[in-house]
């Protein structure tokens, strides 16, 4: 086995969906279990998706579960989710079902990536591009390279953004800086409330928005930017926002006409 045919095969099949990601349908900012629900259900539609995650491992919280113990949990809600996944629950007390962890997240990256999402790990998205007051791509850069090199990023352009970076609300927290956002939140102060688990389920599906134009707002990025509530190691929410913000998307982009281009490949890694 020649070594540099290894490295070839690597370089030729990343860039080649490197190069492909650059232009797409929706960018999802976010690997965790509201962005892979979201991308692998925009994919489903038809639309080019990419989704971008800063760590090396997709995932999110779920792997952790609370304290470290690997068990997530979910209400009855968010059942038909899991099931389209093939993902096994066990049911639980007071109406809930328990999770494997790793079987969650594993579960939601394969559907993901077998949908068609080009998922790019090791991407930090640092910044947005706005044209004419509308958001049209994330610029990003090598995880390892944002922080103490002066090394410029790279720009993804799409018709439509999802921030599903969590608790920071990566992207909108970059408009609010440029004060490119500064309607305050109806619902409170900007940030997450206090624990309030049944609100917090709530919200995160309710608030589900295109806060700002080109860009929509899912998972815990919600209720970071719209002051709603946290609801700690329960991850029904998660899901169903994910799920919500695609058909938003979706509905969107059907609205504006604007033709779906499928991915050929449909093994992004």
């Amino acid at each position: 086995m020649d070594e540099a045919n290894v490295s070839q095969a690597i370089l030729e099949a990343y860039h080649a969906k490197f190069v492909q990601a650059l232009r797409s349908d929706v960018i999802v900012v976010g690997a965790g279990p509201s962005g892979l629900v979201a991308a692998g259900k925009l994919a489903q539609e038809g639309l080019a998706v990419v989704l971008l995650e800063r760590r090396l491992s997709p995932g999110g919280g779920i792997w952790g579960g609370s304290l470290g113990m690997n068990e997530a949990v979910v209400e009855a809600d968010a059942l038909p989710l899991l099931d389209g996944a093939g993902i096994r629950h066990q049911e639980a007390a007071g109406g809930l079902h328990t999770v494997k962890a790793v079987e969650l997240a594993s579960a939601l990256c394969l559907a993901a990536v077998r949908a068609g999402v080009a998922l790019l790990n090791l991407m930090t998205a640092e910044d947005v591009c706005v044209h004419r007051s509308r958001l049209t791509g994330v610029v990003a850069n090598r995880s390892w390279l944002a922080d103490g090199l002066p090394i410029d990023p790279i720009t993804f352009s799409a018709k439509a953004v999802v921030d599903a970076t969590g608790h920071e609300a990566v992207l909108v927290q970059c408009l609010r800086r440029r004060h490119l956002l500064t309607d305050p939140s109806p619902h409170g102060p900007v940030g997450e409330g206090v624990m309030d688990a049944t609100a917090g389920e709530q919200f995160v599906v309710e608030n589900v928005s295109e806060i700002f134009p080109g860009l929509w707002i899912t998972g815990m990025s919600v209720c970071a930017s719209l002051g709603g509530p946290r609801m700690g190691p329960i991850f029904g929410g998660m899901l169903r926002s994910g799920a919500r913000a695609a058909e938003q998307v979706t509905a969107a982009l059907m609205e504006q006409h604007t033709p779906a281009r499928k991915r050929k490949d449909h093994a992004n890694v």
